[in-house]
């Protein structure tokens, strides 16, 4: 028999191409290491402030408290949508209800400190989550969507009609979080020390001891420590969303979201976590509308929870990459941070910011950090392409 003869027919699967790797990046220690230095540049970022990525014509502070507290509404709305599949239109009403129980508690009607106000605001929205989870999680698909998007505009217009919350004047004058160490009106050398700015001549970093930065003194005049605060939060919410997705519970969201019907017959009670789903991702929402409430301004009104707010949510999450804590965490700082980018447009930063959404979801519709579950797929169906291009029989 030849040798010809003895060979399958069709070439042989090549041999995957050597990858470059680096050994010591794959270990545990390395890869908290540079987690522990991500986290330092970032408490960094306003008092470094790169020259590429700071905003020009925008309090740089203030640009990344929104940024990151839209990353931590991208976070809780990524439960909802990333792990159990649920399309939440209508998640800006959670950010409301948690923005507006402490609004009342802390200023239109009562004084309560903002430290027992926070949980209170928590829970408050929890529960309304499980309220409006219970009759409406038996839809699926687009009903469910056209549900929670109504409940969204039932809370903003309800506001805007009960004086009792405000109305339309919305609530003012809301105490800010408590500060440590003194804060005088009127004194520069305040808080338990300041930290120093860095301004850039060129690219050669300069020491700028005209701008200051209080130690944790929430003031109106510098946003920073918000924004540590808020960065603060995030990682804790973050440590909690890893233990709850590597759980059974995290498990039984996947299941649900690939088949809801096979989770049903494998013994999966789909329904009761699909509204534990709900309602820890309107208790993150609650947590950040808390946030905002008691943030640099001391204001809200039905005006800060549009619409529009709930749909750039949900572009966070997709754009980031659904199902994915650090892409809803990417997603969610773009969509804060482009606009303010590029300010210095005018009008036009709005059709940038447009086109700049557009060319991610077309180019990348996976998003920009698709979960691990996309990847493994992406790279089954690339090899499969391949092998189909080289002419291999299947």
């Amino acid at each position: 028999m030849s040798t010809s003869e003895t060979q399958p027919r069709g070439r042989r699967i090549p041999a995957p191409p050597a990858r470059f790797q680096v050994p010591w990046l794959r270990t545990r220690q390395a890869r908290l290491l540079m987690i522990a230095i991500g986290i330092l540049l970032a408490y960094a970022l306003p008092i470094v402030r790169p020259p590429i990525l700071t905003t020009p014509d925008s309090d740089f502070g203030g640009v990344l408290t929104s940024m990151t507290s839209y990353a931590l509404v991208a976070v809780g709305l990524n439960i909802v949508i990333g792990y159990a599949g649920l399309l939440d239109l209508g998640y800006v009403g959670f950010y409301a209800v948690g923005a507006y129980t402490t609004g009342v508690l802390t200023a239109q009607h009562w004084h309560w400190p903002f430290l027992l106000v926070l949980p209170v605001a928590i829970a408050v929205t929890m529960v309304t989550g499980v309220i409006l989870g219970a009759p409406t999680l038996r839809v699926r698909g687009d009903y469910l969507a056209i549900v929670t998007l109504g409940f969204g505009e039932i809370i903003r217009i309800t506001i805007t009609n009960t004086p009792w919350l405000g109305g339309a004047a919305g609530i003012k004058d809301i105490p800010a979080p408590p500060s440590l160490g003194p804060d005088p009106v009127g004194v520069d050398q305040d808080g338990l020390f300041q930290i120093p700015h860095i301004a850039w001549n060129g690219l050669t970093p300069l020491i700028d001891n005209d701008h200051k930065t209080p130690f944790l003194v929430f003031g109106v005049l510098d946003a920073v420590p918000y924004y540590w605060l808020l960065l603060t939060v995030l990682l804790i919410v973050l440590v909690a969303d890893i233990l709850i997705k590597e759980s059974r519970v995290g498990r039984a969201w996947e299941a649900t979201r690939e088949d809801e019907e096979a989770a049903e017959l494998m013994g999966v009670p789909t329904f009761r976590y699909k509204l534990l789903a709900f309602a820890l991702g309107a208790a993150i929402g609650g947590l950040a509308g808390s946030m905002l409430a008691s943030g640099q301004g001391g204001f809200i009104s039905p005006t800060s929870f549009l619409l529009l707010y709930s749909l750039l949510f949900v572009a966070a999450v997709i754009i980031g990459g659904a199902g994915n804590r650090c892409g809803a965490i990417v997603g969610g700082a773009l969509v804060a941070y482009l606009p303010e980018r590029f300010r210095g447009l005018s009008d036009w930063r709005l059709l940038i910011f447009g086109i700049a959404l557009m060319v991610i979801v077309t180019f990348r519709p996976q998003g920009l950090l698709p979960p691990r579950r996309t990847r493994r797929a992406m790279k089954v169906e690339a090899e499969i392409e391949e092998l189909e291009g080289e002419g291999v029989d299947a």
